[in-house]
């Protein structure tokens, strides 16, 4: 079956536009970043215009939206309210403490059950693989959600560079472990570093993303830089920040959420309006910016590129 990518769209008349572009256009040159009409989703709220950067923040141009016209929630929105634990579990905390984590250099290691293991710098990352624009919803486990412009590259498109072997069936990621720079791992209440998993044909789909990027910039640090995972059809915790490894195994990984709350944060974690968390209700969500609660949709609405993965499965079982 195939997955081709469908975008959804925004409403322009509801972006917030930003009184500064600045290096959007070197970039995307830089970056060899394709425009398009594909869309991105996140998981955040917003904040007041004084929490706003001051001059860093890109103009969006009307008519972002994703593809059920739902308009981008703004860089301000998405850079200072976010679930970063390695910083701190204060959501507009995050923002203060990350311009001490220092990106560069960077390094990704792909190994395990492939053909050809390699290492990548992040020049490397952004050469070899084309670069996409693409507005994606992010529903977090919260019952929050927004909309969000990454710039990134398929998953898929690393992982065939490196051949994975006939007995990979799971891909394991993990996160930078640096508690010098992120306090939040000096924690003893989460066993660090951050760890995540996929099901090989998961990872492959074309849904699945490597965002480099977000509103046409490099990932601002509160985000994820340098690199991160985007699942747009699974809860936001799945989305791995600051890789620094990814490894093709055999067997289902361990996962950070996972060890932490196995009754509360399943290994699928897929967007389902059918299963509440423990704790509250995943019928309905709110959407940053707006006033009320809207329905939410089952793979957060992806259903037509990912349902048949799951084909079979009881997800109320596999949560």
């Amino acid at each position: 079956m195939t997955n081709k990518f469908k975008s959804v769209p925004v409403k322009s008349s509801e972006i917030t536009p930003y009184s500064q572009y600045l290096s959007r256009r070197d970039f995307l040159k830089a970056a060899g970043i394709v425009t398009g009409s594909a869309l991105l989703a996140a998981c955040a709220p917003s904040v007041t215009e004084t929490a706003a950067p001051a001059a860093e923040a890109p103009v969006v141009s009307p008519g972002l939206t994703d593809e059920l016209g739902d308009p981008a929630n703004t860089f301000q929105d998405i850079t200072n309210y976010n679930n970063y634990y390695e910083f701190t579990t204060d959501k507009e905390g995050v923002a203060k403490l990350a311009p001490k984590f220092n990106p560069s250099p960077w390094t990704v290691e792909v190994n395990g059950l492939v053909n050809k293991p390699m290492t990548f710098g992040m020049d490397d990352l952004l050469s070899k693989f084309t670069q996409e624009e693409r507005i994606y919803r992010l529903r977090c486990v919260e019952a929050w959600s927004m909309v969000i412009p990454w710039t990134g590259f398929t998953l898929a498109s690393l992982l065939k560079e490196v051949e994975p072997t006939s007995d990979a069936k799971y891909v394991r990621f993990e996160s930078v472990l640096r508690p010098e720079e992120m306090p939040g791992q000096k924690s003893p209440f989460y066993p660090w570093p951050y760890q995540e998993g996929l099901r090989l044909d998961e990872a492959m789909n074309d849904l699945t993303l490597l965002a480099t990027g977000l509103y046409g910039e490099p990932m601002p640090n509160q985000n994820g830089a340098p690199i991160r995972l985007v699942v747009p059809w699974k809860y936001g915790f799945k989305s791995i920040k600051a890789i620094t490894k990814i490894e093709l195994v055999a067997e289902q990984p361990s996962t950070l959420w996972n060890d932490v709350g196995p009754n509360e944060y399943g290994f699928y974690s897929n967007v389902n309006p059918e299963v509440s968390h423990p704790r509250w209700s995943q019928a309905s969500e709110r959407r940053i910016g707006e006033l009320g609660r809207r329905q939410t949709l089952k793979f957060n609405g992806y259903g037509e590129q990912v349902a048949y993965l799951y084909e079979g499965m009881d997800l109320s079982v596999n949560y």
